[in-house]
């Protein structure tokens, strides 16, 4: 099974794609689209449901899994990304991908097996179970790929 992660963002988008079979999980690829902060929001949306498209035609996931948004103070931001979720959604079901939403709390449970743990420890963790010899760089597409883990980690929700 091919899974595409994604930690939206309207500047830096993250994603990876792993390849699931049983209980190994191997990276395919991982990076981030970016959208310069001078461009108007609509072009920058554009950008990112191209880009996406254009990743979605290429690795032809089996399931797309997203982060799901917790902002507890900056409402400005929230909305931004938020927009961006739209798209991310939109683009996966134009793709006719099964999709799946998970929040930070469930994605750190499944790979560290405690919601609270850090971004070092989650980081570590990809590096582990992909065997990796680095942390994948930039931290938005560490993201991705522990989105597309822990999607891995529950796949028994992605037939449903």
């Amino acid at each position: 099974m091919i899974i595409l992660g994604i930690d939206p963002g309207i500047a830096d988008t993250g994603y990876g794609v792993i390849k699931a079979a049983g209980q190994t999980c191997a990276a395919i690829a991982h990076g981030t689209i970016q959208t310069p902060a001078n461009t108007p929001l609509p072009d920058r949306l554009k950008t990112l449901y191209d880009d996406l498209t254009q990743l979605i035609s290429l690795h032809k996931p089996d399931a797309i899994a997203v982060e799901e948004l917790f902002f507890a103070k900056n409402t400005k931001t929230a909305i931004t990304v938020s927009h961006a979720r739209g798209i991310i959604l939109l683009a996966a079901k134009n793709a006719e991908c099964a999709v799946r939403e998970f929040t930070p709390l469930q994605i750190k449970q499944a790979l560290v097996g405690y919601g609270r743990a850090d971004k070092n420890q989650v980081q570590q963790m990809v590096k582990i179970l992909l065997h990796l010899d680095t942390i994948p760089k930039p931290d938005d597409a560490a993201d991705g790929l522990a989105i597309a883990l822990c999607a891995a980690q529950t796949k028994k929700e992605l037939s449903d």
